[in-house]
């Protein structure tokens, strides 16, 4: 699974704004408004305190409306200190274009929501009301890393900068403001692109719901994106009994899933399986996941990991904590990998897993091949 930070359309956005009008009121509107765009996922840094804190706090306060103009001030900081350091350096006979700090500001203001947003139409989410209202809210709408909003923004920067080159050679004079209308070009394809796969996701939930793919009544369903196809969705089933995958395509009306490898049986609540919730990473976990498979999987040492260092006495096993979200996948070109559901989930991006002793102790918890201290 590709990592849930994406920086690159984050960063271009930024400076598609910056560039769609907002260099023209100020100087320093393109830069404050590339960086206030990815600022929200400096909460990275807490995975410097494990791998579990990083969770806890990823895509947390940072990525909220009520911290969006603390942020945006933030970033206006970092540009004055910028401007103060080359201030030094420029030259008297330059007449610098003036600098209007409140515009400075809303530039990198409206491009830390654009974060919020962009974050928001892929399936991992946001709680963007946080800390009043923990719910997590997601478009699922494209996938986190989408190489056709790469390929329009980075148009967008890069065709202005090689007409200003040929007007150069041509002697033509120079446009102190090119590429707006480039910006605003790629700005509003991204939007048609999303309402586009808003209306294709519309059409693959109602093909999952009446699939009738499922041996028992479906209590849920959502369905993730693939990149590059808007038409190719990975749906999510729920039922009494049951988590069940499938592959759906709107263009041809199609929904293919097998219950003899695409299902598993949900596991009765165990000691062991309980006692693994109430851990930090448990809690974490659950508070974070929005379609988490809770599995006791017996001994088996956490790959990379240790088994846990205890008598032979005593028994041990391991839980495993997996969202079926980011158990597919993505660059799969079929209708079907052919792998059976559980062996996907033993290795789905963002599992972790929990060891017991005795049904009840916890002697590790580890994710992403990294152990909690």
């Amino acid at each position: 699974m590709v990592s849930t930070m994406e920086p690159v359309t984050h960063f271009l956005t930024g400076a598609c704004i910056g560039r769609s009008g907002f260099n023209r009121r100020t100087a320093y509107a393109t830069l404050a408004a590339t960086l206030a765009a990815e600022a929200p996922d400096l909460d990275v840094l807490w995975g410097f305190a494990g791998p579990v804190a990083g969770l806890a706090h990823h895509r947390g306060i940072t990525h909220t409306f009520l911290a969006a103009p603390f942020i945006a001030l933030a970033a206006t900081g970092a540009v004055w200190l910028i401007d103060r350091l080359l201030s030094r350096f420029r030259r008297k006979t330059i007449e610098p274009q003036p600098i209007r700090w409140l515009w400075v500001w809303f530039s990198a203001f409206v491009a830390d929501l654009s974060h919020l947003l962009l974050d928001w139409t892929n399936n991992y989410g946001i709680r963007p009301f946080f800390p009043f209202n923990a719910h997590w809210y997601s478009g699922d709408l494209v996938f986190i890393a989408e190489p056709v909003i790469w390929v329009l923004l980075l148009a967008a920067l890069i065709f202005p900068a090689l007409l200003g080159l040929t007007d150069r050679e041509l002697g033509a004079r120079r446009t102190r403001f090119r590429g707006r209308g480039w910006a605003v070009f790629a700005l509003a394809g991204m939007v048609i692109l999303w309402c586009w796969r808003w209306a294709e996701h519309a059409n693959g939930i109602n093909l999952a719901a009446s699939s009738g793919v499922t041996p028992t009544p479906i209590r849920r369903i959502a369905l993730e994106p693939y990149p590059f196809n808007p038409w190719r969705w990975h749906a999510l089933l729920e039922t009494d009994t049951t988590w069940q995958t499938a592959e759906v395509d709107t263009r041809r009306g199609l929904v293919q899933s097998d219950p003899q490898i695409d299902a598993i049986f949900k596991q009765p609540p165990t000691p062991a399986i309980e006692a693994a919730r109430r851990t930090r990473l448990g809690q974490v976990y659950l508070d974070w996941s929005q379609w988490p498979v809770v599995r006791d999987i017996g001994p088996k040492p956490v790959p990379g990991g240790l088994s846990p260092g205890i008598p032979p006495s005593r028994t041990w096993t391991t839980v495993q904590f997996s969202d079926l979200r980011f158990a597919y996948a993505y660059t799969h070109t079929s209708m079907s990998t052919g792998q059976p559901l559980d062996q996907i989930l033993a290795r789905a991006g963002l599992s972790a897993s929990v060891y017991i002793v005795d049904g009840k102790e916890d002697a590790g918890q580890f994710m992403g091949g990294r152990e909690q201290k």
